[in-house]
């Protein structure tokens, strides 16, 4: 069985390939990308199988269907919410909700052989899962309004070095040395910053990638980050976010 996966996360895409490997299955090709995804579809002979995440770096891969007839079987790698899983299941299309799980990778695999014998399972209305997934793909936030007295002043990300949170309140930390405090909790960034570019470090911190300027070994297996500009407190990476750290700044 051929298989290729097009995940932008290169540590998941290569987890991914090594959990592939125990099955018996060796990912013929990794792409990370649309562009990517496209010239490599063109070029060369579809695999049996496509593990395919949603929401790559360039953008979603329903794109790479409008320049090629994808010719493979499709078992999405995702990390939407429950809304989209019912939408791919109405729409017979299997899927492994990220961080994937060996056992529901073995299940997939199992199906797949399954349907193998009955081509028309495998196809899909491609046009009917992106309306279904349409309401609920995430945008970004790319700036931010803070009040400054009877002011607005608009705040773009690329500004931001950091999030802080301190005696319950959040505040932004700008790469000039400024401070403005907005309504938003950290956990409520989480669902409205861009993952590869922010990252929550513990608690009280969440930090630009573009505005790291070293990071440090620390006591009891953690890490310590110097931003260009924030010394108003020590950031220490959690012992618990460390893996997924390093991850992040590898990617």
């Amino acid at each position: 069985m051929k298989a290729v996966i097009i995940e932008d996360e290169k540590p998941a895409a290569r987890r991914l390939s090594r959990m592939l490997n125990e099955f018996g299955i060796e990912p013929i090709a990794m792409l990370h990308s649309v562009e990517e995804s496209i010239n490599w579809f063109l070029n060369n002979e579809h695999p049996d199988l496509l593990f395919l995440d949603i929401q790559l770096s360039d953008g979603l891969s329903f794109e790479i269907f409008e320049e090629v007839d994808i010719k493979s079987a499709i078992i999405f790698t995702t990390a939407y919410d429950e809304y989209a899983l019912k939408a791919f299941k109405l729409n017979s299309i299997d899927y492994l909700l990220k961080p994937i799980d060996n056992d529901e990778l073995e299940n997939a695999i199992n199906q797949f052989k399954a349907l193998q014998s009955n081509k028309s399972n495998n196809l899909f209305n491609m046009e009917q899962i992106q309306q279904l997934i349409a309401p609920i793909k995430k945008n970004h936030k790319t700036r931010f309004t803070v009040k400054i007295g009877p002011h607005l002043k608009i705040i773009s990300v690329d500004d931001i070095e950091c999030f802080y949170s301190e005696n319950k309140a959040t505040n932004i930390f700008t790469n000039n040395n400024r401070t403005y405090l907005i309504e938003d909790t950290l956990e409520q960034l989480e669902d409205k910053l861009q993952s590869t570019t922010f990252f929550r470090v513990n608690r009280q911190h969440f930090i630009n990638i573009n505005a790291i300027k070293d990071i440090i070994s620390y006591s009891n297996s953690r890490l310590k980050v110097v931003l260009n500009s924030y010394k108003d407190s020590e950031i220490i990476v959690s012992r618990e976010r460390v893996k997924d750290f390093k991850t992040w700044i590898d990617n």
